[in-house]
C-alpha cells in the first residue's frame, strides 16, 4: 500500500479518478497531462496502474474495444486503523458495562436468559458471590449488564423507592413492544405498566423477579 501511493503520478492519477470515476487510459493520460503538466507515456501511466490494482485502489472493467478505471480508496481505511489519533484514543468513549442489582444471582441469570433472552458472558467466583454478566445475542461482544448482589445497605432503600413510584432501574430496546409484552406475558411475567405510547416510543413495565422493574422500549 505505501509502495503505490509512494510515486506522485501515481497519487495524481488517484486524485483525477477521485475527480472523475471511470476514465479510460486515453482519458487519464490527457488529463494527467492537462492538470499535472506530466509528461508520461502510455506504457508508463499504464504500469502505474497496475501497481494501484495490485494494491487495490484501482478495478478495471472492460466494455467492447475500451477499458475503464475506477477508484476504490477502502484500503487505506486499514492505514488509519493501524495508526489511530492520539487525540481519538484518548477521548473516544463507549459504555462498556451497566448492573442492574439482584436479590438472588442464580434466579436473576435464569430469567435473565431463559425467560427475556440474553446469553451469559462471565461467570467469575468472587468468594461468595459471582461476577456475573449477560449480553445481547446479537452482539456478544457489546455492552455487558451486570447482574450484582443487591446486598449493600444502600440498594434496599433505593430500590424500594423505585418500585413504590413505578420507575424502572433499567429499559432494554425491542423491535416492537407489543409483541415482546405478548411473548412474556405468555411465559408469566408480571408488567405493571402495559404498553404505552410516549411520543416517539412505546414502552412497557414489567418486574424481574429479583427486585427491580424493567422497561422496554421500540420507536414508534
Amino acid at each position: 500500500m505505501f509502495h503505490a501511493i509512494a510515486a506522485p503520478a501515481r497519487r495524481a492519477i488517484l486524485d483525477e479518478l477521485v475527480a472523475r470515476d471511470g476514465q479510460t487510459l486515453f482519458e487519464l493520460c490527457a488529463r494527467l497531462t492537462a492538470s499535472h503538466e506530466m509528461g508520461l507515456s502510455r506504457q508508463a501511466i499504464s504500469q502505474h496502474i497496475d501497481v494501484l490494482e495490485e494494491a487495490g485502489l484501482v478495478r478495471t472493467e472492460r466494455q467492447s474495444r475500451y477499458k475503464f478505471h475506477y477508484v476504490d480508496t477502502t484500503p487505506l481505511q486499514a492505514l488509519l486503523e493501524r495508526w489511530p489519533s492520539r487525540d481519538l484514543r484518548e477521548h473516544e468513549m463507549r459504555i462498556n458495562l451497566t448492573s442492574v442489582f439482584v436479590d438472588d444471582q442464580a434466579k436473576a441469570l435464569a430469567f435473565y436468559t431463559d425467560v427475556l433472552g440474553f446469553v451469559k458472558k462471565n461467570e467469575i467466583d468472587l468468594g461468595g458471590a459471582f461476577w456475573l454478566t449477560v449480553v445481547s445475542p446479537d452482539d456478544p461482544d457489546g455492552t455487558e449488564l451486570l447482574l450484582e448482589p443487591s446486598d449493600h445497605p444502600a440498594v434496599g432503600p433505593y430500590r424500594d423507592a423505585l418500585v413504590s413510584d413505578g420507575i424502572p432501574l433499567a429499559s432494554f430496546a425491542v423491535d416492537d413492544v407489543h409483541a415482546e409484552h405478548e411473548r412474556l406475558a405468555g411465559t408469566g411475567v408480571v408488567f405493571t405498566q402495559k404498553p404505552m405510547e410516549m411520543g416517539l416510543v412505546t414502552t412497557a413495565v414489567f418486574d424481574d423477579t429479583c427486585g427491580n422493574l424493567i422497561q422496554i422500549a421500540s420507536p414508534n
